[in-house]
Protein backbone atom coordinates (compact mmCIF):
# COMPACT_ATOMS: atom_id res chain seq x y z
CA UNK A 1 0.00 0.00 0.00
CA UNK A 2 0.71 3.08 -0.31
CA UNK A 3 1.96 5.49 3.10
CA UNK A 4 3.74 8.77 3.88
CA UNK A 5 6.62 8.62 5.30
CA UNK A 6 9.06 11.21 7.50
CA UNK A 7 12.39 9.88 5.96
CA UNK A 8 14.32 12.71 8.00
CA UNK A 9 13.30 15.37 10.43
CA UNK A 10 12.86 18.87 8.75
CA UNK A 11 10.48 21.38 6.55
CA UNK A 12 7.18 19.83 5.05
CA UNK A 13 8.98 18.89 2.01
CA UNK A 14 10.36 16.29 3.56
CA UNK A 15 6.96 14.29 3.45
CA UNK A 16 7.59 11.45 0.68
CA UNK A 17 5.25 8.76 -0.35
CA UNK A 18 6.71 5.22 -0.03
CA UNK A 19 5.20 1.65 -0.97
CA UNK A 20 4.76 -0.26 2.65
CA UNK A 21 3.31 -3.82 3.31
CA UNK A 22 -0.52 -3.56 4.24
CA UNK A 23 -0.79 -4.16 8.01
CA UNK A 24 -2.78 -7.05 9.82
CA UNK A 25 -5.19 -6.36 12.45
CA UNK A 26 -4.59 -8.43 15.48
CA UNK A 27 -7.33 -9.89 17.28
CA UNK A 28 -8.82 -7.44 19.29
CA UNK A 29 -8.21 -4.90 15.92
CA UNK A 30 -9.47 -3.88 13.00
CA UNK A 31 -8.17 -2.92 9.38
CA UNK A 32 -9.33 0.23 7.55
CA UNK A 33 -9.65 1.46 4.14
CA UNK A 34 -8.75 5.08 4.65
CA UNK A 35 -10.87 7.56 3.50
CA UNK A 36 -9.48 10.78 4.87
CA UNK A 37 -7.34 12.17 7.30
CA UNK A 38 -6.48 15.07 8.91
CA UNK A 39 -3.76 17.28 9.98
CA UNK A 40 -2.52 17.76 13.82
CA UNK A 41 -0.04 19.71 15.59
CA UNK A 42 1.31 16.74 16.64
CA UNK A 43 2.26 15.30 12.75
CA UNK A 44 4.25 18.31 12.43
CA UNK A 45 6.29 18.09 15.40
CA UNK A 46 6.61 14.55 14.61
CA UNK A 47 7.58 15.64 11.13
CA UNK A 48 10.70 18.05 12.81
CA UNK A 49 11.78 15.61 15.46
CA UNK A 50 9.90 16.81 18.36
CA UNK A 51 7.10 14.24 19.02
CA UNK A 52 8.12 10.18 18.15
CA UNK A 53 5.55 7.57 18.38
CA UNK A 54 5.09 5.49 21.62
CA UNK A 55 7.43 2.47 21.71
CA UNK A 56 5.81 -0.26 19.11
CA UNK A 57 3.69 2.40 17.31
CA UNK A 58 4.50 2.50 13.14
CA UNK A 59 6.53 5.73 12.37
CA UNK A 60 4.29 6.60 9.69
CA UNK A 61 2.51 9.82 10.79
CA UNK A 62 -1.59 10.68 11.38
CA UNK A 63 -3.31 10.36 14.34
CA UNK A 64 -7.00 10.07 13.23
CA UNK A 65 -8.90 8.92 9.63
CA UNK A 66 -12.03 7.62 8.34
CA UNK A 67 -12.79 5.00 6.45
CA UNK A 68 -14.44 1.66 5.51
CA UNK A 69 -13.72 -1.63 7.44
CA UNK A 70 -12.31 -4.46 5.51
CA UNK A 71 -10.81 -7.10 7.86
CA UNK A 72 -11.42 -7.90 11.66
CA UNK A 73 -9.73 -9.42 14.14
CA UNK A 74 -11.09 -12.83 15.28
CA UNK A 75 -12.21 -10.82 18.68
CA UNK A 76 -13.85 -8.21 17.70
CA UNK A 77 -17.63 -7.95 18.12
CA UNK A 78 -20.31 -5.21 16.99
CA UNK A 79 -18.54 -4.66 13.53
CA UNK A 80 -18.42 -6.08 10.28
CA UNK A 81 -16.75 -5.82 7.11
CA UNK A 82 -18.10 -2.87 4.89
CA UNK A 83 -18.54 -1.01 8.35
CA UNK A 84 -17.74 3.29 8.29
CA UNK A 85 -15.94 4.73 10.88
CA UNK A 86 -13.61 7.12 12.29
CA UNK A 87 -11.03 6.72 14.97
CA UNK A 88 -8.17 8.44 16.67
CA UNK A 89 -5.00 6.38 16.97
CA UNK A 90 -1.57 6.49 17.69
CA UNK A 91 -0.13 6.87 14.22
CA UNK A 92 -0.43 5.60 10.83
CA UNK A 93 -3.31 7.35 9.55
CA UNK A 94 -1.20 8.59 6.27
CA UNK A 95 -1.54 5.31 4.24
CA UNK A 96 -4.42 3.65 2.33
CA UNK A 97 -4.63 1.55 4.31
CA UNK A 98 -4.62 1.86 8.87
CA UNK A 99 -4.76 -0.96 12.00
CA UNK A 100 -7.15 0.73 14.83
CA UNK A 101 -8.12 -0.84 18.01
CA UNK A 102 -11.79 -1.86 18.24
CA UNK A 103 -12.47 0.35 21.27
CA UNK A 104 -11.35 3.55 19.44
CA UNK A 105 -13.93 2.72 16.71
CA UNK A 106 -16.18 5.28 16.26
CA UNK A 107 -19.61 4.95 13.99
CA UNK A 108 -19.71 8.06 11.52
CA UNK A 109 -22.72 10.17 13.02
CA UNK A 110 -25.50 10.36 10.12
CA UNK A 111 -25.55 13.62 9.16
CA UNK A 112 -21.67 13.54 8.24
CA UNK A 113 -20.27 12.23 5.41
CA UNK A 114 -17.41 10.03 5.38
CA UNK A 115 -14.79 12.06 3.98
CA UNK A 116 -15.68 14.98 6.22
CA UNK A 117 -15.84 12.05 9.78
CA UNK A 118 -11.84 12.18 9.73
CA UNK A 119 -12.13 15.91 11.33
CA UNK A 120 -14.01 14.41 13.81
CA UNK A 121 -11.88 12.15 15.86
CA UNK A 122 -9.03 14.08 17.49
CA UNK A 123 -10.76 17.41 18.00
CA UNK A 124 -13.73 15.59 19.86
CA UNK A 125 -11.80 13.63 21.97
CA UNK A 126 -9.38 16.02 22.99
CA UNK A 127 -11.78 18.59 23.69
CA UNK A 128 -14.10 16.62 25.92
CA UNK A 129 -11.51 14.70 27.93
CA UNK A 130 -9.45 17.81 28.40
CA UNK A 131 -12.60 20.42 29.36
CA UNK A 132 -14.77 17.91 30.71
CA UNK A 133 -12.96 14.74 31.75
CA UNK A 134 -10.16 16.43 33.48
CA UNK A 135 -10.99 20.41 33.69
CA UNK A 136 -14.49 19.38 34.95
CA UNK A 137 -15.65 22.69 33.27
CA UNK A 138 -19.40 23.33 34.77
CA UNK A 139 -22.31 25.17 33.80
CA UNK A 140 -21.92 28.39 34.91
CA UNK A 141 -18.05 28.80 35.03
CA UNK A 142 -15.53 31.02 32.73
CA UNK A 143 -13.36 28.64 30.68
CA UNK A 144 -10.63 30.78 29.01
CA UNK A 145 -9.92 28.45 25.79
CA UNK A 146 -6.08 29.40 23.64
CA UNK A 147 -6.18 28.66 20.15
CA UNK A 148 -10.19 29.05 19.82
CA UNK A 149 -10.05 29.07 15.42
CA UNK A 150 -7.85 26.00 15.52
CA UNK A 151 -9.63 22.19 15.14
CA UNK A 152 -9.43 21.72 18.99
CA UNK A 153 -10.19 25.02 20.06
CA UNK A 154 -13.31 25.45 17.17
CA UNK A 155 -14.76 22.05 19.05
CA UNK A 156 -13.80 22.97 22.71
CA UNK A 157 -16.23 26.60 21.89
CA UNK A 158 -19.09 24.76 21.13
CA UNK A 159 -18.93 22.36 23.63
CA UNK A 160 -17.95 24.94 26.60
CA UNK A 161 -20.91 27.00 25.15
CA UNK A 162 -23.42 23.87 25.19
CA UNK A 163 -22.55 22.85 28.78
CA UNK A 164 -23.74 26.15 29.74
CA UNK A 165 -20.19 28.18 30.28
CA UNK A 166 -19.16 31.53 29.85
CA UNK A 167 -16.53 31.33 26.87
CA UNK A 168 -13.59 33.40 26.58
CA UNK A 169 -10.95 32.74 23.65
CA UNK A 170 -7.48 34.12 22.05
CA UNK A 171 -7.29 34.37 18.47
CA UNK A 172 -6.30 36.12 15.61
CA UNK A 173 -8.79 39.47 15.01
CA UNK A 174 -9.26 37.64 11.62
CA UNK A 175 -10.92 34.98 13.36
CA UNK A 176 -12.90 36.66 15.75
CA UNK A 177 -16.13 36.56 13.61
CA UNK A 178 -16.19 32.54 13.26
CA UNK A 179 -15.61 32.22 17.18
CA UNK A 180 -18.52 34.05 18.44
CA UNK A 181 -20.49 32.60 15.64
CA UNK A 182 -19.66 29.04 17.18
CA UNK A 183 -20.69 30.80 20.66
CA UNK A 184 -17.53 32.75 22.04
CA UNK A 185 -18.55 35.27 24.99
CA UNK A 186 -15.27 37.31 24.39
CA UNK A 187 -12.53 36.99 21.95
CA UNK A 188 -9.10 38.37 22.60
CA UNK A 189 -6.37 39.37 19.73
CA UNK A 190 -3.30 37.75 21.12
CA UNK A 191 -1.07 39.52 18.58
CA UNK A 192 -2.42 43.30 20.13
CA UNK A 193 -3.59 42.36 23.24
CA UNK A 194 -2.54 40.79 26.78
CA UNK A 195 -5.24 38.33 28.01
CA UNK A 196 -4.33 38.55 31.16
CA UNK A 197 -4.95 42.07 31.14
CA UNK A 198 -8.71 41.16 29.50
CA UNK A 199 -9.89 38.60 31.67
CA UNK A 200 -9.93 37.10 35.87
CA UNK A 201 -11.81 34.96 37.98
CA UNK A 202 -11.65 31.73 35.04
CA UNK A 203 -12.43 28.19 36.38
CA UNK A 204 -10.28 26.08 33.51
CA UNK A 205 -8.60 27.34 30.83
CA UNK A 206 -7.46 25.06 28.04
CA UNK A 207 -3.89 26.14 26.50
CA UNK A 208 -2.09 24.95 23.98
CA UNK A 209 0.87 27.45 24.21
CA UNK A 210 2.94 25.99 26.96
CA UNK A 211 5.68 28.74 28.55
CA UNK A 212 5.35 31.92 27.65
CA UNK A 213 1.57 31.74 28.59
CA UNK A 214 1.79 29.66 32.10
CA UNK A 215 2.35 32.69 34.66
CA UNK A 216 -0.53 34.32 32.82
CA UNK A 217 -2.67 31.46 32.99
CA UNK A 218 -2.36 31.42 36.71
CA UNK A 219 -2.59 34.60 37.10
CA UNK A 220 -5.84 34.55 34.94
CA UNK A 221 -7.88 31.61 37.19
CA UNK A 222 -9.41 31.99 40.22
CA UNK A 223 -9.59 30.13 43.49
CA UNK A 224 -9.69 25.95 42.48
CA UNK A 225 -8.90 26.98 38.99
CA UNK A 226 -7.85 24.17 36.75
CA UNK A 227 -5.46 24.98 33.92
CA UNK A 228 -5.19 22.05 31.35
CA UNK A 229 -2.23 22.46 29.34
CA UNK A 230 -2.33 20.47 25.80
CA UNK A 231 0.25 21.83 23.97
CA UNK A 232 3.55 23.53 23.98
CA UNK A 233 3.68 25.58 20.72
CA UNK A 234 5.95 29.03 22.93
CA UNK A 235 8.27 26.55 24.40
CA UNK A 236 8.64 24.28 27.60
CA UNK A 237 10.66 25.42 29.78
CA UNK A 238 9.57 28.52 32.22
CA UNK A 239 9.52 29.94 35.98
CA UNK A 240 6.65 30.69 38.28
CA UNK A 241 5.46 31.85 41.25
CA UNK A 242 4.43 28.58 43.26
CA UNK A 243 2.61 31.00 45.78
CA UNK A 244 -0.14 31.68 43.41
CA UNK A 245 -0.56 28.07 43.23
CA UNK A 246 -0.91 27.38 46.90
CA UNK A 247 -3.21 30.72 47.30
CA UNK A 248 -5.54 29.89 44.72
CA UNK A 249 -5.51 26.33 45.13
CA UNK A 250 -4.44 26.08 41.35
CA UNK A 251 -4.16 22.94 39.96
CA UNK A 252 -2.20 21.94 36.56
CA UNK A 253 -2.92 19.17 34.36
CA UNK A 254 -0.71 18.52 31.40
CA UNK A 255 -2.10 15.76 29.11
CA UNK A 256 -1.77 13.99 25.87
CA UNK A 257 -4.24 11.51 24.51
CA UNK A 258 -1.47 9.97 22.13
CA UNK A 259 1.04 8.55 25.26
CA UNK A 260 -1.86 7.37 27.11
CA UNK A 261 -2.78 3.31 27.70
CA UNK A 262 -5.29 1.66 25.25
CA UNK A 263 -7.30 1.50 27.85
CA UNK A 264 -7.34 4.68 28.67
CA UNK A 265 -7.57 5.75 25.23
CA UNK A 266 -10.47 3.43 24.79
CA UNK A 267 -12.20 5.33 27.57
CA UNK A 268 -11.88 8.48 25.94
CA UNK A 269 -13.43 7.29 22.73
CA UNK A 270 -15.84 5.76 24.47
CA UNK A 271 -16.77 9.26 26.98
CA UNK A 272 -16.80 11.08 23.71
CA UNK A 273 -19.07 8.74 21.90
CA UNK A 274 -21.91 8.58 25.10
CA UNK A 275 -21.42 12.91 25.25
CA UNK A 276 -20.62 14.52 22.01
CA UNK A 277 -22.00 12.22 19.20
CA UNK A 278 -25.25 12.84 20.67
CA UNK A 279 -24.60 16.54 19.78
CA UNK A 280 -23.47 15.92 16.65
CA UNK A 281 -26.28 13.67 15.71
CA UNK A 282 -28.78 16.45 16.67
CA UNK A 283 -26.94 19.48 14.67
CA UNK A 284 -25.61 21.22 18.08
CA UNK A 285 -21.75 20.71 17.39
CA UNK A 286 -20.37 20.41 13.87
CA UNK A 287 -16.90 20.21 13.09
CA UNK A 288 -15.51 22.83 11.22
CA UNK A 289 -13.24 22.22 8.35
CA UNK A 290 -11.16 24.96 6.47
CA UNK A 291 -10.02 22.84 3.62
CA UNK A 292 -10.36 19.65 2.19
CA UNK A 293 -6.81 18.84 0.09
CA UNK A 294 -5.64 15.55 -1.76
CA UNK A 295 -3.12 13.89 0.74
CA UNK A 296 -0.95 14.35 -2.50
CA UNK A 297 -0.90 17.76 -1.54
CA UNK A 298 0.36 16.51 2.32
CA UNK A 299 3.09 19.49 1.59
CA UNK A 300 0.77 22.44 1.67
CA UNK A 301 -1.54 20.76 3.91
CA UNK A 302 1.11 20.57 6.48
CA UNK A 303 2.37 24.44 5.48
CA UNK A 304 -2.01 25.57 5.68
CA UNK A 305 -1.49 24.72 9.53
CA UNK A 306 2.45 26.08 10.28
CA UNK A 307 0.83 28.74 8.40
CA UNK A 308 -1.87 29.15 10.93
CA UNK A 309 -4.14 30.71 8.83
CA UNK A 310 -6.66 27.93 8.84
CA UNK A 311 -9.69 28.18 10.95
CA UNK A 312 -10.65 24.56 11.76
CA UNK A 313 -8.93 21.42 10.23
CA UNK A 314 -7.38 20.31 6.96
CA UNK A 315 -8.65 17.60 6.10
CA UNK A 316 -6.63 15.37 3.46
CA UNK A 317 -8.45 13.16 0.80
CA UNK A 318 -6.78 9.46 0.55
CA UNK A 319 -9.47 7.94 -1.57
CA UNK A 320 -11.45 9.88 -3.47
CA UNK A 321 -13.97 7.34 -4.44
CA UNK A 322 -15.34 7.82 -0.86
CA UNK A 323 -16.65 11.51 -1.71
Amino acid sequence: MRAINIPEYGQASVLTFTEIDRPTPGSNEVLVQVAATAVNRADILQRQGFYPPPAGVTEIPGLELSGRIVEIGAEVENWSVGDLACAIVTGGAYAQFAVVPVGALMRIPAEIDVISAAALPEAACTAWSNLFMLGGLREGERVLIHGGASGIGTMAIQLAKWVGAEVITTASASKHDVCTFLGADKCIDYHNEDFANQVSDVNVVLDIIGAPYLAKNIQVLGFNGRLVIIGLQGGRKTEIDLGQLLAKRISIIGTTIRGRSLAERNAISASTLAHVWPLIDKGVIKPIIDQYLSWEDVVKAHSALESQTNIGKVVMIVDASFA
